[in-house]
């Protein structure tokens, strides 16, 4: 993965990529880096969750 810190609007904003040509990347501020810390358990309970599924197919 990389990542990347960059700023927009004044205000800085990481970004995620899975590879440097990804079409998509993930980017986000500070306050949303927040909600993303303080859930961390339940978005790796969803991962869990998420890979059992796919192992099931």
């Amino acid at each position: 993965m990389i990542v990347e810190k960059t700023e927009y609007r004044g205000k800085q904003v990481l970004i995620l990529k899975r590879n440097e040509n990804d079409r998509y990347p993930f980017s986000f501020g500070y306050s949303k880096a927040k909600l993303i810390l303080e859930s961390l358990d339940d978005i790796k309970k969803f991962v869990e969750e998420c890979e059992k599924a796919e192992e099931k197919k």
